[in-house]
């Protein structure tokens, strides 16, 4: 099941993997927006967190006044996946942030940056997710964010003793990049959220 026909998915177009998510997302039959500005924001659907670098989004967001709105539309029930950089944006603590680095506080995990390592450290592991049928997903691990404690949040699949994907509400959140791989299920799983 995708999103309605109406349905407009803004992606958060200011650093990271965004081209990828529209990708996937176009390759469902949504309708998507590049995010930039706040007047990028009305009317949305659904929004998605890409992956990048969490402190360069944070500090351009903050730059063009996009961070508090963008918080606030996602704190206010906005059907929203974030994946890996998009995560900790998410995420409620950031153990290891730069000074003064926050997340949105949108959902209830503490993550820790880089957690599984730098580039060098890049993996795939082949997960179960609840909620995504069919085979195990392809999860492609890059610089990801562990996540050491996840509170009220609810773990959809887990890796090596750690969470790396959990839904809280209308959240859904990834430590891996599903935007990299060819299999569109897990956005797909997603756009069900929007049209649900």
């Amino acid at each position: 099941m995708g999103a309605l026909p109406s349905s407009v998915i803004g992606v958060l177009a200011i650093q990271g993997a965004f081209r990828e998510h529209v990708r996937m997302l176009v390759g469902l039959g949504a309708r998507t927006r590049l995010v930039r500005a706040e007047s990028d924001l009305a009317g949305l659907q659904g929004l998605v967190l890409p992956g990048g670098e969490s402190t360069t989004m944070q500090i351009v967001m903050e730059r063009v006044g996009l961070f508090t709105p963008v918080m606030e539309l996602v704190r206010s029930g906005l059907p929203t996946l974030g994946t890996c950089a998009g995560m900790i944006l998410l995420a409620s603590h950031i153990s290891d942030g730069r000074p003064g680095q926050s997340g949105f506080g949108a959902l209830g995990i503490s993550v820790r940056r880089n957690g599984y390592g730098r580039q060098l450290a890049s993996f795939e592991a082949p997960l179960e997710i609840v909620g995504v049928a069919g085979p195990s997903f392809p999860g492609i691990f890059i610089r990801s964010p562990v996540i050491e404690a996840w509170g009220s949040a609810e773990v959809l699949s887990s890796h090596d003793g750690h969470p790396v994907a959990v839904r809280e509400g209308d959240i859904l959140a990834m430590a891996f990049h599903p935007e990299l791989s060819s299999d569109d299920r897990v956005h797909r799983h997603f756009l069900s959220m929007v049209s649900g």
